[in-house]
């Protein structure tokens, strides 16, 4: 049955539900008059440094490391070819996102060496054969695509097999809902519009200083977003574009308002391991990823006749509750549930209700 509170409760993996008190947030943004503020001025200084702070005290960022508001996931594909791959690079994926970074990357005129490894499998790293000409390694934290994500371990080992390289991870799907070991990689880069519970339009790219070393010596200021000429104004809280003053001002809100990310990381843990129970007494459904162990916390694709899920899809929308569609392979037979911090409790069991009330 449909909340009176929403029209439609997205459980989309991206863009999703936002956090519930962005209305109020951007209320507060209008009447501050930031948005009217020059992105030079001190106000934006200030702004853009509070975030950078809270980015720090709640995401436990490392001293050393900056942050870039860019204006996309996407954006960063070019960023780090354009300003951090020396010569070649080598990608591990194992979904559509990797895939299309790898691509994209060489579409760029980047020697690019692909390495895909299979849906249900973790990285075999004693068996990978990481080309001894790639200068950096691209690795993907959470597959939006499939919800599969990296072990702990395996960023550990990226830096034992690439300990004289760059590493760089797309964090999209688990920013802001885990805790990201980052002294294991130089690049990380999200979208906000996610485990952030933003509106889309603006991604964070956090560069550590063997990253930024990195573009020092290549020096390469040629691109729009050259690594060195943001750098150049992130060093005083600014940009090398107008940026997006509106997310940036509700990043620091939503910041202001979490919890450590060790806190939600639980919080997100157990409400996972409430799906998987949930899930089991479906004989028609199955998590369409089946070890534990590789299998994403924050995006939980699941699977099933396509007409049966199909009906279930179309059935949940007009009940007040959109869910994922499958992507790529599983487009037609599986459908995906966000598991971010944003999530409502209320509307987390009412779409439970309604699962087991008409599909159980």
């Amino acid at each position: 049955m449909r909340k009176n509170f929403w029209l439609m409760y997205s459980f989309y993996p991206g863009p999703s539900q936002l956090n519930p008190r962005i209305p109020e947030y951007m209320q507060e943004a209008c009447a501050s008059g930031i948005l009217s503020m020059n992105h030079r001025s001190p106000e934006f200084v200030a702004l853009s440094a509070d975030v950078k702070r809270l980015m720090r005290e709640k995401l436990e960022l490392p001293e050393g490391y900056s942050v870039f508001y860019v204006s996309s996931a996407t954006e960063c594909w070019e960023i780090i070819a354009e300003n951090l791959i020396a010569g070649q690079s080598a990608h591990l994926y194992n979904g559509a996102f990797g895939e299309k970074w790898m691509i994209r990357t060489r579409q760029l005129g980047i020697g690019v060496h692909a390495l895909p490894f299979g849906l249900q499998e973790a990285i075999d790293w004693e068996k990978l054969d990481i080309p001894a000409e790639a200068d950096t390694l691209c690795l993907t934290s959470c597959e939006t695509s499939n919800g599969t994500q990296l072990r702990n371990e395996d960023y550990e080992q990226a830096r034992r097999y690439f300990a004289d390289g760059i590493i760089a991870v797309d964090a999209t799907s688990s920013l802001g809902g885990i805790a990201l070991p980052w002294e294991q990689a130089d690049v990380w880069y999200a979208s906000v519009q996610k485990c952030l519970g933003l509106p889309a339009g603006m991604a964070l790219m956090i560069c550590s200083p063997r990253a930024i070393e990195r573009a020092k010596e290549l020096g390469r200021t040629n691109h729009y977003n050259s690594v060195m000429s943001m750098l150049e104004q992130a060093q005083k809280h600014q940009t090398t574009h107008t940026p997006n003053v509106l997310n940036i001002f509700l990043l620091k809100k939503v910041l202001e308002d979490s919890l450590p990310i060790h806190q939600i990381e639980k919080m997100i843990v157990d409400r996972y391991e409430a799906w998987v129970c949930f899930f089991q007494q479906f004989e028609r459904l199955n998590l369409l990823i089946e070890s534990e162990d590789i299998r994403a916390k924050t995006v939980l694709p699941v699977k099933g006749d396509v007409s049966f899920v199909e009906e279930i899809k179309r059935m949940a929308k007009n009940a007040g509750y959109l869910l994922g569609n499958g992507y790529g392979d599983w487009k037609e037979n599986s459908f995906r549930i966000a598991n971010f911090p944003s999530m409502a409790e209320e509307a987390i069991g009412g779409l439970r209700e309604f699962l087991t009330k008409n599909f159980e």
